[in-house]
């Protein structure tokens, strides 16, 4: 479709906002692209492992039964582009796929970054004006409707704006570790709320309930379930088996949170406590050599540190992995502001106030593509005319007479990893 001259500016280079880009893009609109790290698509090296689960192969009814307390919710999305389209979307760019056990789906290659570089092949063809490292620091309005973005490096109009500034694992909220990248910081949530986005759900998060406890240098990494499902057991400090090893993930950390602190089972770490994942076990009961053919990413990964898993157990704790809150949208994707969209994982309620294991790269893509694809339809009947942040100084007016004095960087943009100086060693 020819450009039509009307503006999207999407705020985040995740999966969300590359499918958005390139839908918008192909339904006439020119696309400015915001990623505030160096690179697109990180998060596409970290799904699957390394390996991208592009999605799975069920019946979708299997999705919607399996969503709880929202499933229906996904009905108009789902059947206006599903997993099957999905699918055929990416042969239809040249990505050869294959099906593994429990129909999840992967590049015929293994490598997530063969997905990425499709993107970045994409964002090219379609004419996208990619600006990397630079962050969106506030939203611009006009009217009360969505009308543009303030960066560190200047000001942009656009008839619509997308966020998908994904999740908020780096906050480390309750102090837990995560296996977000160093860009989850809650941005959106932040830039949404202040235009006037209502939040749904911002208190549900999904904590992986193994992720690597040691050594530091991985921390918070995640250790997949597969780990276990090929008969790895958790075992506590006492050598006790303290749950069946399959059960979901929310009641898998939360087993594992209660070993280290109401019963006093767990296993002390540089970083506070953990509970033991018997790797070894998996070769016992499957035989020598299970490990390198079934979970050779582990494996690899614990051996850079010296620490061979078939040989000795590893250290596990759960770690932030999935922001099921977030700001609510429509079915088609927008906001309670006008002309501000939202995809990703910056979406509160797509999985209810829990999420299925391998959902997520469906719904950041369906969501991403219908957002894009919405934002460029409304673009069109769009004038853009004065800019104000107008909305800034009214939120910044409504804390303090509310008595909010808390006075720290929002939003955070970036994770918080200075030493805090002690009062004692001042």
């Amino acid at each position: 479709m020819s450009s039509t001259g009307k503006k999207v500016a999407i705020i985040g280079g995740g999966v969300a906002g590359l499918l958005a880009a390139v839908t918008a893009a192909d339904h006439g609109a020119k696309v400015l692209l915001f990623e505030k790290m160096d690179k697109v698509g990180l998060k596409m090296g970290i799904t699957g492992k390394g390996r991208c689960n592009l999605t799975n192969n069920a019946p979708i009814m299997d999705f919607i039964a399996m969503t709880p307390g929202n499933g229906r919710f996904l009905f108009s999305a789902y059947k206006r582009f599903n997993n099957m389209d999905l699918l055929s979307l990416f042969h239809t760019w040249g990505l050869e796929t294959k099906v593994e056990r429990g129909g999840r789906i992967f590049p015929a290659s293994d490598d997530a970054q063969e997905v990425r570089h499709l993107f970045m092949r994409l964002l090219h063809e379609k004419q996208v004006d990619v600006h990397l490292s630079e962050p969106v620091l506030h939203i611009q309005t006009k009217k009360g409707c969505a009308a543009g973005v303030v960066t560190g490096k200047g000001t942009y109009e656009a008839d619509a704006v997308i966020l998908a500034t994904g999740g908020a694992g780096r906050l480390h909220y309750q102090g837990f570790p995560t296996s977000n990248h160093y860009g989850a910081t809650a941005d959106g949530l932040v830039l949404g709320y202040r235009a006037g986005a209502k939040l749904l759900y911002p208190d549900t998060l999904q904590y992986h309930p193994t992720g690597a406890a040691y050594p530091a240098q991985i921390y918070g990494a995640l250790v997949t379930e597969k780990v276990r499902s090929v008969g790895a057991m958790l075992v506590n400090a006492d050598g006790e088996v303290f749950m069946n090893p399959l059960e979901t993930r929310d009641v898998a950390a939360a087993s594992i949170i209660r070993e280290c602190t109401e019963r006093g089972k767990g296993v002390k770490t540089p970083a506070g406590q953990a509970v033991w994942l018997d790797t070894p076990m998996i070769e016992l009961k499957n035989g020598a050599g299970t490990i390198e053919k079934r979970i050779p990413a582990m494996m690899r990964m614990f051996a850079k540190h010296g620490i061979d898993i078939r040989k000795e157990p590893i250290l596990v704790y759960p770690t932030l992995h999935y922001q099921n809150g977030g700001l609510h949208i429509t079915a088609d994707g927008q906001t309670d502001v006008e002309n501000l969209f939202a995809a990703g994982e910056v979406v509160g309620g797509i999985h209810g106030r829990n999420r299925l294991m391998g959902n997520s790269l469906l719904d950041v893509i369906v969501f991403g593509r219908n957002a894009g694809q919405h934002a460029a339809e409304k673009a069109k009947s769009v004038s853009v005319g004065t800019l104000t942040l107008d909305h800034v100084a009214a939120f910044e007016a409504e804390k303090q007479q509310a008595g909010v004095t808390d006075h720290r960087l929002s939003p955070q943009l970036l994770p918080d990893y200075a030493r805090k100086i002690h009062p004692a060693e001042k």
